[in-house]
């Protein structure tokens, strides 16, 4: 449940001195060091240009079968309707890449093998950075006293990446994650909306130029034009968001990738500067870093909630996990030149399958055998 406290606003004759606010921002961002976040920015709350990006975007029913993303109204691009009295917002970022990249972009030509986000490979994120950013509510509370505050990591109706860049935390890509010149894509993003006025960091620079490599790389060409995502084509929102049929021409393009997608970050140049992880809690299990499709795919339903607790895997069930796995099961059968009889008889087992969704993409899959 999100934590917060409004019982008292802060004492604004001693807090809002700006040599006061200048020394407790320098104290936040030490703080969250300590608590494992890479890089702490602060923003205002105008989110002007964000929001209209964002009602087009919706307009064009990018956002798919997403309907939250329109649920809440002017909340998502209007902090202070969100949270009221909310002056100000923390962002932090949280580095999360488990390996060396050459090993994930090997994983996609493993068709055997099933590619998984790297984000989701180890604990859920959100358990990891609500908790470190409660800490550091607490610690900020301990320091000036009671104020209002609300924590968030990707669990309500923010607009996390427009918030991140305006606290210059990175720029907004053509893949639209945000960027950071020194360390690439790879981290998670959290905020506190707070009462306190603080001051605002800088807004990052935007460094693409005419770089297009997210968009060519992408392998269901979702990044539609620059800066602009087309829900309803990228892999990350069929496997993960979407629990209706995948388009039967996007199925070939999905290749082994199982649960969301990484290519667009994987190939950006500037995630050569990117380091691996330090947190533990992000580190690869080991029956999910590089696993074999078959294994997966034979799991109950019962294995699959053993296998994937505390992860972000469980959230999408066992129905998608098994509709997702078919098809890579069926674009490996494709690419090989002799039908392979174990893979065949792991999707004739689970034709008799109680879904609908599972019996028509396994059906799909055995069809991709190459006669």
């Amino acid at each position: 449940m999100t934590q917060k406290n409004n019982s008292q606003k802060p004492d604004h004759k001693t807090l809002c001195d700006p040599v006061n606010l200048s020394k407790l921002v320098d104290n936040i961002k030490q703080w969250a060091k300590e608590l494992g976040f890479q890089a702490t920015g602060i923003s205002d709350t105008d989110l002007t240009e964000a929001e209209q990006r964002f009602n087009q975007w919706l307009a064009q029913n990018m956002h798919g079968d997403m309907n939250y993303m329109s649920r809440h109204g002017i909340k998502r691009t209007r902090p202070a309707e969100l949270e009221a009295g909310t002056l100000s917002i923390i962002s932090v970022r949280m580095d999360y890449f488990p390996e060396a990249p050459e090993h994930s972009i090997a994983l996609l030509e493993q068709s055997h093998k099933a590619y998984i986000a790297r984000y989701s490979l180890g604990r859920d994120y959100h358990k990891v950075v609500k908790k470190r950013l409660q800490k550091l509510a607490n610690q900020l509370q301990q320091e000036i006293g009671p104020f209002g505050y609300r924590v968030f990591t990707d669990s309500a109706p923010v607009l996390e990446k427009p918030l991140a860049e305006k606290a210059g935390l990175g720029w907004i890509g053509k893949h639209s994650n945000l960027l950071q010149e020194k360390t690439g894509s790879w981290f998670f993003l959290g905020e506190i909306y707070t009462t306190l006025p603080l001051p605002a960091d800088k807004p990052a620079v935007n460094h693409c130029g005419t770089c297009d490599k997210c968009m060519t790389v992408c392998p269901t060409q979702a990044i539609v034009e620059p800066y602009v995502v087309d829900s309803r084509l990228c892999i990350s929102y069929l496997t993960i968001e979407s629990r209706q049929a995948i388009p039967v021409e996007l199925r070939p393009l999905m290749g082994n990738r199982i649960y969301g997608c990484d290519d667009c970050q994987l190939f950006c140049p500037w995630n050569r500067f990117s380091q691996q992880t330090l947190e533990q809690d992000y580190f690869a299990r080991d029956d999910l870093a590089s696993p074999d499709l078959l294994k997966l795919f034979s799991w109950t339903e019962t294995e699959f909630l053993k296998h994937t607790e505390g992860t972000a895997i469980r959230r999408i069930g066992h129905e998608s996990w098994l509709r997702n796995i078919a098809v890579a099961l069926g674009n490996h059968l494709a690419s090989q030149s002799e039908p392979d009889k174990e893979i065949i008889a792991a999707l004739k087992a689970r034709q008799a399958h109680p879904s609908e969704l599972v019996q028509e993409h396994v059906n799909w899959a055995l069809n991709q055998v190459v006669t």
